[in-house]
């Protein structure tokens, strides 16, 4: 049991509050969408294919549902992190999606509801004393149409302390090395799944072609890279200098020093932007730099906890198919995706019944694996599929 504890005495000035909207300055584009479904490895027409989408049932390009995610000015974790802990870093430790139906399509402009929910303080074996911080997204479109919430999950520790109890357990592990042979196999193993979306194409999964105890097939992608995860960081457009509304000045959340910036720094933003850019500076540069993931309790460079949601929804929805869609969403995150390390999906089907809204609801089962079968997430889900 660690002896440090944790000053959270702030954040009771939020909880059951509701926070500053996240608001997009233009409506989403067609390149938006593409960029972010290639970030999340996740090759369905649908979402870049401008002559395949034309000849769905939505007469053109439509977002993954997990491109909401990319529509907040801070990756879906703001209502989870607001309030001061001193000397304190932050990773996402899971979300809980609703999803109405509505779907995200280029011209779209949409604004993020959020409100602070509540927060808990626990012992973990990852850093001491740890607070567990959840808040609500809830994503609109310019017509009015509830697309989704979120129910985030900010999980805030006092990395000094992770430090000190990850040398002592075998956090210090090295990056895989990965023979070329080892990545051909890979990219024959990737593929098998991306056969999969081709082979669906157009037509209905049909809920009467479903049973419980199927299993959905395996996808596997990776290693995971510096470029990759930059690729992913540049795929949020609130990432861009100027992309949405930002405060003059970003509230101090109790960073470490070494880890403090101006990330979302809308008074910086317009002196010298290079310094907001968290993929280089402040709290988010753990994740490409080593140095700063080590000062945090993490071996090496690791992903976003925003992408991890993604992968997950976007197995599902590329299992449903263009006539279907995953209505609910609970991911809890155990570990990070590690540079160096593949991501492994599989799920089960573990009952059909019907839902709050009557509706027969294929649920599922969910786990998301490294290369070595360590966990990185699990999750329960929902998908409709029509039935006829």
């Amino acid at each position: 049991m660690s002896k440090t504890t944790l000053d959270t005495s702030d954040l009771d000035n939020y909880v059951g509050k509701r926070l500053r909207d996240a608001i997009a300055y233009e409506p989403v584009g067609a390149n938006d969408i593409r960029r972010w479904a290639q970030a999340m490895h996740y090759p369905n027409r649908l979402h870049y294919d401008r002559n395949y989408s034309a000849e769905s049932r939505f007469s053109g390009l439509i977002a993954p549902q997990s491109f909401a995610v990319a529509m907040d000015d801070g990756h879906g974790a703001v209502p989870a992190c607001c309030g001061k802990i001193p000397d304190s870093h932050l990773i996402f430790g899971g979300d809980e999606w609703w999803f109405y139906g509505p779907h995200i399509k280029p011209g779209d402009l949409i604004h993020n509801e959020r409100y602070s929910v509540d927060y808990v303080v626990k012992e973990t074996s990852f850093a001491g004393p740890t607070c567990f911080q959840r808040g609500d997204n809830v994503y609109y479109n310019d017509q009015g149409d509830k697309i989704a919430t979120q129910r985030s999950t900010g999980i805030r520790y006092n990395p000094n302390v992770a430090r000190d109890m990850q040398s002592q357990s075998a956090a210090d592990e090295h990056e895989p090395e990965w023979t070329q042979k080892q990545l051909l196999e890979l990219e024959e193993k990737k593929f098998e799944w991306i056969k999969t979306l081709h082979d669906l194409g157009h037509n209905k999964r049909l809920l009467a072609s479903v049973n419980v105890g199927d299993k959905l097939p395996t996808r596997i992608f990776g290693p995971h890279t510096i470029p990759s995860l930059t690729t992913e960081w540049r795929a949020f457009p609130t990432n861009l200098w100027g992309a949405m509304e930002r405060l003059e000045e970003v509230a101090d959340l109790g960073w470490v020093d070494e880890m403090g910036g101006y990330e979302q720094d809308g008074r910086m933003e317009k002196i010298n932007p290079e310094l907001t850019d968290g993929a280089y500076y402040g709290p988010s540069r753990g994740h490409l730099f080593t140095q700063y993931a080590q000062r945090i309790g993490m071996p090496r460079g690791y992903g976003y906890g925003a992408s991890m949601g993604a992968y997950i929804l976007d197995y599902l929805a590329g299992w449903a198919g263009e006539w279907g869609y995953v209505s609910y969403c609970n991911s809890q995150y155990r570990g990070p995706v590690f540079i160096g390390d593949t991501t492994v999906q599989n799920a089960e089907i573990t009952e059909i019944s019907k839902d709050e809204l009557g509706r027969e609801s294929i649920k599922l089962k969910v786990s998301m694996t490294n290369q070595n079968g360590t966990i990185l997430a699990t999750a329960k889900a929902a998908v409709i599929l029509p039935s006829e």
